[in-house]
């Protein structure tokens, strides 16, 4: 099944259209609220950042959400690039607490919460969460989730996979 979160929304709706789909990201409530939370904070640009955890066969639990800075300064509006010493940072803090980056996040100011040519051309870490939150005129509304799969550049390819928020 296919997850919709809205605002506000004490439990995810269920979707009009089911998904079918293997992948599945386990995500705790607060680190939900704080992903949505941060791309309010930097609209009308796009945030990013980093979803800490496990892997548990093929769902990624998330433990921890880390907000990163955008250092695509050219295109804020619709574009997000981490800062590659960033990200090993952030990577080597999650495994001193015996964490692996089990995906990633970003917004999408005032454009549907899905992912884009520009975002699969620069989505390299197959087997991990792409979430993205589409930001309406400043508040976070529609944050969905895509497992980047296949086994090389050439075959690689979004999925939508389910969100379960968890306690």
């Amino acid at each position: 099944m296919a997850w919709l979160v809205r605002p506000n929304s004490v439990s995810p709706c269920l979707c009009a259209s089911v998904v079918i789909t293997t992948a599945m990201l386990l995500i705790p409530q607060p680190a939900l609220d704080s992903l949505r939370r941060h791309g309010e904070e930097t609209y009308p640009h796009e945030c990013c950042g980093v979803l800490l955890g496990r892997m548990n066969g093929n769902q990624r639990v998330v433990e921890s959400v880390v907000r990163a800075g955008n250092t695509r300064l050219d295109s804020l509006h619709n574009r997000y690039s981490i800062d590659p010493r960033e990200l090993v940072r952030i990577q080597r803090a999650g495994r001193e607490r015996g964490l692996d980056i089990v995906g990633f996040y970003h917004s999408h100011p005032d454009h549907p919460a899905h992912w884009s040519q520009t975002d699969l051309a620069e989505a390299h870490w197959l087997g991990c969460s792409y979430v993205i939150t589409s930001v309406e005129k400043g508040r976070a509304a529609v944050t969905n989730s895509f497992a980047l799969a296949g086994d090389s550049e050439e075959s690689k390819r979004f999925e939508p996979e389910a969100i379960e928020q968890i306690e």
